[in-house]
């Protein structure tokens, strides 16, 4: 007879690999900004003249665009008996189990998603197939914790005309 697996007193769970590429990409791209911002010396081609205001302006562009990136890969899932909250890249979201229909991770899907009640369905950025088996522990832990919502509840009176 199978056992049901324990039920975690929270699940968190970040993308792993993604901040690893993430951060790679950051540095790559901030490195070849000021690069190309020291080697824009100050000359004048005839046209354009390029000057110390130009460099700053070159590295800071590298800087934010770096920033950026770096934001990819902030994604979050924090959960507990009480609800699930969620970081994704700009939107939060934050949850309690009453709106969780399911916890979806498809064979072929690069990340996990929430299926809620209303038929609205929110991504889990930070549960990526990448992450192989901290995915799946993440996964079972969040459906472990529906279930044991779930199985808190009272049962709903039957309907008026329920056979």
């Amino acid at each position: 007879m199978p056992t049901t697996p324990a039920v975690p007193a929270a699940v968190t769970a970040v993308p792993r690999r993604l901040r690893l590429v993430c951060a790679l990409a950051a540095a790559l791209v901030v490195g070849v900004m000021v690069v190309v911002a020291v080697l824009l010396t100050s000359s004048s081609t005839g046209v354009v003249s390029f000057g110390l205001a130009d460099q700053v302006a070159v590295a800071g562009l590298g800087v934010f665009v770096g920033a950026g990136v770096l934001l990819v890969g902030a994604s979050r899932v924090d959960a507990d008996a009480a609800g699930v909250r969620v970081r994704n890249v700009l939107v939060r979201h934050e949850l309690p189990w009453s709106a969780v229909g399911a916890v979806r991770f498809d064979r072929h899907s690069s990340w996990a998603s929430l299926e809620l009640t209303n038929g609205d369905e929110v991504s889990l950025l930070a549960v990526q197939a990448a992450d192989r088996e901290r995915a799946l522990d993440a996964v079972e832990g969040l459906r472990a914790l529906l279930a044991a919502h779930r199985a808190a509840q009272p049962a709903p009176p039957p309907l008026l005309y329920d056979d």
